[in-house]
């Protein structure tokens, strides 16, 4: 017999889902749209757009049974911690949240920038973590360019930065401390969409089009700094911008299998299955 699955709408549109399934975050969406389009919600108005540093947005904590949400982190909050640089007139806005795997720690980037006269929003960045409740706030990432991350494990956060050491390069935090060490300096060269495989051996991750528009994801195996190719992929130049098309490369629960996303086959994004046990198994 079939039976009707339950469906139920919740109040609010979610960033990232707690480990256990219970809680999700989210930033203000319009305001995200406004300042990095493409990763917010477009269609309904910023109710702050006007104000630089809102004291009524920022990150919100929905429970996912009673879809009650609540601010646990405003903006201002962020912006009550000095940075190095004047951020006098910029406007702030908060991106890229993730919880930690075991959903004590969530982390989110902090940016801000003001908005030149051709369109284009300069920014600036500085990663963040704290509590579920927004409590314990720590600034992991105080230089400025922080960019793609993850977390490898509980204490562990591997980012895309900008570190006095090595310059840009992928960076091991160790949270809430200023322990830091270089990833892959001399393979992982370029930014990438980075995430472990299970058992954090391999580091899944992938590259922007290159000189000849191949975006290209990769394995890199941690102990030894072996690079392993997963494919070349082509990228039409009509894709550029916010309509561009990244690989995204992400595995099976097994990491035995990767999928990308891809335009390069000449009928549109489509999503593409590799198989990588043989490697990583």
């Amino acid at each position: 017999m079939c039976t009707r699955a339950k469906k139920r709408t919740l109040p609010a549109p979610i960033y990232a889902l707690s480990p256990d399934g219970t809680w999700a975050l989210a930033p203000d969406f319009s305001r995200l749209h406004d300042w990095r389009p493409g990763y917010g919600y477009a269609g309904v108005p910023d109710r702050n757009a006007k104000v630089l540093v809102p004291r009524d947005a920022g990150i919100w904590r929905m429970n996912l049974e009673t879809g009650k949400s609540s601010l646990v982190f405003p903006i201002a909050e962020a912006a009550k911690i000095p940075y190095s640089a004047d951020w006098t007139g910029a406007s702030h806005w908060f991106n890229h949240l993730l919880f930690s795997p075991d959903g004590s720690r969530f982390s989110f980037l902090h940016r801000w920038g003001t908005r030149q006269p051709n369109g284009n929003v300069p920014f600036t960045t500085r990663m963040f973590t704290a509590r579920p409740d927004g409590t314990d706030a720590y600034v992991l990432d105080p230089n400025g360019d922080t960019s793609h991350y993850i977390w490898r494990d509980p204490q562990h956060i591997l980012a895309w930065a900008r570190h006095p050491s090595h310059g840009n390069k992928f960076y091991l935090f160790r949270d809430k401390t200023d322990r830091v060490e270089v990833v892959g300096p001399d393979v992982m060269t370029v930014n990438g969409h980075c995430t472990y495989l299970p058992g954090n051996r391999w580091i899944l991750n992938d590259t922007y089009p290159d000189k000849q528009r191949d975006q290209n994801p990769y394995l890199y195996e941690v102990a030894s700094g072996k690079r392993v190719p997963l494919g070349h992929f082509r990228v039409p130049p009509e894709y550029a911008g916010e309509w561009r098309v990244d690989t995204h490369p992400r595995f099976s629960p097994d990491g035995r299998k990767v999928t990308i996303d891809s335009p390069h086959g000449g009928s549109g994004r489509q999503m593409y299955l590799i198989e990588i046990g043989e490697i990583a198994g």
